[in-house]
């Protein structure tokens, strides 16, 4: 008898770790499967309830750990496999710690508490990593969830923060309605209302929001881009890169006679030295000042001793504008000078402003652009194809969150034209020979959001939720030692 009980007590651990495993395989990653996401803790929380805590730890720790692996082969580009693997336990331990806080408060009665603090321990860690980390917000929850245009809107009122917590309150909120369910079942029909309805009301005001008109003013964008190795791959200064540019203004006219009012190259197209970035410029402002077009082209600009990541503005009959990137991917671009200020076009009263590719991961920056007013952000971008979904999509989140449209175009994944909505009004790969072109009407006008306004609010109400949820453990803990005495 005690034999079969293992058994199944082994059986019923493996299939919760295999269950959440593969939810978060498939619900995350590169090409995230957004509906797998809302149940993928929901076997691993059910398990916690009825079995110990150190069989709940292994599971719950095996189960996330398994399921990051997902992203092992892309993030194995970016860091050393030690570093690596210390990253991902590190997000295992806080996914156990998460689960066993729930177990602790759900063991001792305090389910409302339970049903919170799961989430909240979770978004904590995830709100603390982004203000550290030199990726920004790159691996929060909240993105699996960008294809989901209802609960994307919740982004434009608490920022990422609590896209990730209602993600993860659905599955506290039904693990808890179904441990109560025999027992208490009035107390369960409660946390199951109050739960599920918090998220049905985002949900409602993310239809709503979705049905309002974009009032303003449309421009039209055209986007460039090629992938071809001798066009991608030019990292040093000379004739390649002379003739490469040639070819983007040839590519960017022809964009121009087709109405596009700006036109948007990649990021880091070639390496331009100071006694040479005359000739640059004179190429593309004549062809601005020729087709009456704004160009932005993305290059590395040497101006010894420093080397910036930039981009380059031609407005026809202006002076030449410049962005240095702020946000540099280390190692490759380590020996790079970052940027620390704003740009706009000309004569757009800041409507339309220029960020580099990573720029999008962070939300500081992004919301200084709609503090000023922003209405479009035009990105020069450089992805490494694999990616082109996962990272590719992430500043379409920064719109929704700020209040304006986005035109990205990147080598090596996706030229997008996304509206501060976060729906995608036109994209197609980069990879068509010789120069992948795009051409789409975007809405210019700034849209005014409460995450602007507030800020990281929820955030920090997350983090006193967490920090509420501890005092109540502690509390009922030492009540319960007062009681044994």
């Amino acid at each position: 008898m005690a034999f079969a009980f293992e058994t199944r007590r082994i059986g019923i651990a493996l299939l919760a770790v295999t269950a959440t495993a593969l939810l978060v395989w498939f619900g995350t990653g590169l090409f995230p499967m957004w509906p797998l996401m809302w149940f993928a803790p929901l076997p691993v929380l059910l398990f916690a309830g009825r079995h110990s805590w150190w069989a709940t730890a292994l599971v719950a720790g095996c189960a996330w750990l398994i399921g990051m692996l997902n992203m092992w082969r892309y993030l194995h580009l970016l860091l050393p496999a030690p570093f690596l693997a210390c990253v991902m336990v590190s997000f295992a331990l806080v996914f156990v710690l998460a689960v066993l806080l729930y177990r602790a408060l759900l063991g001792r009665g305090a389910c409302w508490s339970a049903m919170l603090a799961f989430p909240a321990t979770w978004v904590s860690f995830e709100y603390l990593l982004n203000l550290v980390s030199v990726h920004g917000t790159a691996g929060s929850l909240s993105y699996s969830q960008l294809n989901f245009l209802p609960f994307l809107q919740l982004a434009s009122v608490t920022g990422p923060w609590g896209m990730s917590f209602l993600l993860l309150l659905f599955s506290s909120t039904l693990a808890v309605g179904l441990h109560l369910w025999r027992s208490e079942r009035k107390q369960a029909m409660r946390i199951l209302c109050a739960g599920l309805g918090l998220i049905g009301l985002a949900l409602i005001f993310g239809a709503v929001r979705l049905s309002l008109p974009l009032p303003g003013p449309r421009i039209r964008v055209g986007l460039i881009a090629s992938d071809l190795a001798v066009n991608s791959d030019i990292a040093d200064e000379g004739a390649e890169t002379a003739r490469l540019f040639q070819d983007y203004a040839v590519a960017a006219e022809s964009l121009a006679a087709h109405g596009a009012q700006i036109i948007v190259l990649p990021e880091k197209l070639g390496v331009v030295a100071e006694q040479r970035v005359a000739a640059t410029d004179a190429l593309f402002q004549s062809m601005a000042d020729k087709t009456g077009a704004k160009i932005v082209v993305g290059l590395v600009f040497v101006n010894t001793p420093f080397a910036y990541n930039q981009a380059r503005v031609y407005t026809p009959h202006a002076a030449v504008e410049s962005y240095n990137k702020h946000h540099l991917l280390p190692p490759f671009e380590s020996q790079l000078k970052p940027g620390s200020t704003l740009t706009f076009l000309p004569e757009t009263q800041n409507r339309t402003g220029v960020a580099i590719c990573k720029d999008l991961d962070f939300t500081p920056l992004s919301r200084q652009y709609g503090e000023a007013g922003t209405g479009l952000i035009l990105a020069p971008a450089w992805d490494f194809t694999v990616d082109r979904v996962s990272h590719g999509h992430i500043a379409i989140m920064r719109g929704v969150e700020d209040g304006f449209s986005i035109a990205r175009a990147a080598k090596l994944g996706f030229l997008t034209v996304s509206d501060n909505r976060g729906r995608i009004l036109a994209e197609t790969r980069s990879n068509s020979a010789p120069f992948a072109t795009l051409i789409a009407d975007v809405p210019e006008a700034h849209d005014a959001t409460i995450y602007l306004m507030l800020g990281d609010w929820f955030a920090w109400l997350t983090l006193a939720t967490l920090a509420f949820t501890l005092v109540q453990l502690a509390r009922l803990a030492l009540l319960t030692r007062s009681a044994v005495r």
